[in-house]
């Protein structure tokens, strides 16, 4: 593992909640934090928050908004354009299981919008960024997903029949977690781990209504899987906060997980 002082890491929806907890930890550990979020106001205003954690912190911020693949491809583009290296890429960023008025939610592109912003998004950041994550080795993507897991019906990804919520967000949360058990079997020997994880369970954040854990322990269980030495060489695995866990039984069918890579790379026009 490259010493915290000298890595770059990324974190996704950084300007609230567990993302921007995640993010002082990590600049008062030393790293340089590349702060990701929706709004540049609060992109702003969180480098503030960071610097005044850190007083010489290194810093940056990049706006997208990940209901666009549109921007998700901007996004990279800016990463890959501006930052020499990249040595973690945290995929926080995420809606929750309300839905307003009116029920099913889409994206810009017309994907189902949790499906879309949960986990297509990231699936095309992570390949996008995979060579600059290749050529940083040793290095770590962390997919912080959750306990709330539903199988995909692939007759119906997008939730056209059937639909609420709370079966959107926890269909895209499995999804994640299929992507980094498929992902570690690809990135085998090349020095990057992915590996998902279920951070605490109803932390205070805004896409949690009633919460139960503090946001100190999904912190703490996810700079784990950033930061921790020992877990050098573990990749393909998933955690409920601190301790591995079998997920859903679908993320460990391989024809289930080759179902959703090849959908995601022809939604992502990969």
């Amino acid at each position: 593992m490259t010493p915290i002082e000298q890595q770059t890491i990324l974190i996704t929806g950084a300007t609230d909640g567990h993302g921007k907890g995640l993010a002082v930890e990590l600049v008062r550990r030393g790293a340089t934090v590349l702060v990701h979020g929706r709004d540049a106001g609060r992109i702003e205003s969180t480098l503030g928050e960071l610097r005044d954690a850190a007083p010489h912190a290194a810093v940056r911020g990049y706006r997208a908004d990940f209901a666009s693949l549109a921007d998700v491809r901007a996004l990279a583009d800016e990463l890959l354009a501006k930052e020499p290296r990249l040595d973690a890429l945290v995929s926080n960023a995420g809606i929750g299981t309300r839905v307003p008025p009116g029920g099913r939610q889409t994206s810009r592109d017309g994907h189902e919008l949790r499906f879309a912003v949960n986990y297509l998004a990231p699936f095309l950041l992570t390949r996008l960024l995979l060579p600059r994550l290749r050529a940083s080795a040793p290095s770590r993507i962390v997919h912080v997903s959750s306990a709330g897991q539903q199988a995909l019906d692939f007759d119906d990804v997008m939730l056209e029949r059937d639909y609420s919520g709370v079966r959107a967000y926890c269909q895209s949360k499995l999804a994640q977690i299929m992507f980094a058990i498929d992902l570690a079997d690809e990135l085998a020997g090349a020095g990057v781990t992915t590996n998902a994880l279920h951070p605490a369970t109803y932390m205070p954040t805004k896409i949690v209504p009633s919460p139960i854990s503090s946001l100190a322990d999904g912190v703490e269980a996810t700079l784990r899987l950033v930061a921790d030495p020992t877990l050098d060489s573990t990749s393909g695995r998933y955690f409920d906060q601190t301790h591995e866990r079998r997920a859903d039984r679908q993320a460990y069918d391989a024809d289930a997980r080759r179902q959703l890579r090849e959908l995601s790379l022809q939604l992502t026009g990969l």
